[in-house]
């Protein structure tokens, strides 16, 4: 079997950046009727590029079977809601939108973001391939295409709307096997004097939190700021400004211009590159020693989870996030170490967790239940999360999150 390509540069494929062996989609949520079937796992195999550094998982799954119906809602967030508020504020001064401006978001969800656009009377369009979750947004009053972003369709968007004065992709660029048609997408969306705004996860937060339940399969490309210039780059696309976000364990947003027209890079830009550098990360042996980070992520868990097991005690889990699944499924845990989940996404009430069979159940049954530990997924949303669950010291229970280390508190 030949051995995978780079999705950027188009070189073989022969280092490994860290294997997590095989794991269910982490959105493929099941019913109750499906668990007596089979399930598919897949690689979780991630390798580094030699020549352009691009780490990547190859496309396993494509993005079609992933996003055409997606279990993701961004407005159950309120920290995520809030989040996008403040950047339509910020993006409106810093590039003096108006009633004349046009917005584009790419991967607009349920219109979590755009809804504050509408709200500064700024005209917007949304582009979402998954048309339940578009269908959300339309109810919002958000125009929005139910398409896949690629050059082509990016143009097609471009003739009957106009070009963008602010394009948005947040937390899409790395969920694209195809990147450089994406990214060339949006070059066609924005207008000459435009600009581009993305948000990805960092690599270089990522490695140094242990933050590998951020891997899977709809995460196609983990990017520094130095593959995501050369992606941008093979589409016309210059970055020219960087911010460093807390968002997801630690997030870059950039903000490109087209080649031909992009002003200098500012010194955040070298700044970032230089932080790079100096872990690393400009080297194929410079990321080096992930996987045994992970290892001792996976055994300090399982070591808590069957410790408790033994002292009787009960242990549920706060979410159900497709990053709980990655870290569920690798660690081999079942419902006999945690018990359930619960959720506020009433979408995944019933449902069960792919591979591991763990049930997503109600926010309101941890009162009931009472258990003694309360796993919280999305350990991003640590602080949110911490707030919504004040209440349960009321029965003595404590909070854990695995990552970046295992915590109690």
């Amino acid at each position: 079997m030949s051995k995978p390509r780079c999705r950027l540069c188009g070189a073989e494929l022969t280092r490994t950046f860290v294997d997590l062996g095989m794991s269910p989609p982490c959105e493929s949520y099941l019913d109750a009727s499906q668990l007596d079937s089979g399930e598919t796992f897949y690689p979780l195999h991630v390798r580094i590029c030699s020549s352009c550094l691009l780490v990547q998982l190859p496309a396993y799954i494509s993005g079609e079977e992933i996003f055409s119906h997606y279990a993701y809602f961004s407005s159950y967030s309120d920290s995520w809601v809030a989040h996008a508020k403040r950047f339509v504020d910020e993006a409106v001064d810093r590039l003096g939108l108006g009633p004349s401006s046009f917005v584009v978001e790419v991967a607009s969800n349920d219109g979590y973001l755009l809804q504050h656009v509408v709200a500064r009377g700024v005209r917007c369009l949304g582009i979402e391939p998954a048309e339940n979750v578009a269908e959300a947004a339309v109810d919002k009053g958000i125009p929005t295409e139910v398409v896949f972003l690629g050059e082509e369709s990016g143009s097609k968007v471009a003739s009957v709307h106009g070009p963008a004065d602010l394009v948005v992709a947040n937390n899409v660029f790395a969920h694209v096997p195809d990147i450089v048609d994406f990214a060339k997408g949006l070059r066609a969306l924005v207008a000459d004097t435009g600009r581009v705004s993305i948000e990805i996860p960092h690599l270089l937060r990522l490695i140094e939190g242990n933050e590998y339940d951020t891997i899977y399969h709809e995460h196609y490309s983990y990017l520094s700021l130095l593959t995501t210039q050369r992606a941008l780059a093979a589409a016309g696309l210059t970055v020219v400004d960087v911010e460093e976000l807390s968002t997801h364990g630690g997030s870059l947003r950039t903000w490109s211009a087209p080649s031909e027209h992009a002003p200098q890079p500012s010194a955040a830009v070298m700044r970032v590159l230089a932080a790079e550098a100096a872990a690393g990360l400009d080297t194929v042996d410079g990321h080096a020693g992930f996987a045994a980070q992970v290892a001792t992520v996976r055994n300090d868990l399982v070591e808590f989870l069957i410790g408790c097991a033994r002292r009787g005690e009960t242990v549920v889990a706060y979410g159900a996030p497709g990053k709980g699944n990655t870290l569920l499924n690798h660690c081999g845990i079942r419902s006999d170490l945690i018990r359930f989940s619960v959720d506020r996404n009433p979408f995944k009430h019933g449902k069960f967790l792919p591979g591991t069979h763990i049930p997503i159940r109600p926010v309101e049954e941890l009162e009931a239940a009472q258990p003694d530990y309360v796993l919280i997924m999305p350990w991003n949303l640590r602080e949110e999360i911490s707030a919504q669950l004040a209440g349960i010291r009321v029965w003595g229970g404590r909070l854990v999150v695995a990552l970046p280390r295992l915590e109690v508190f």
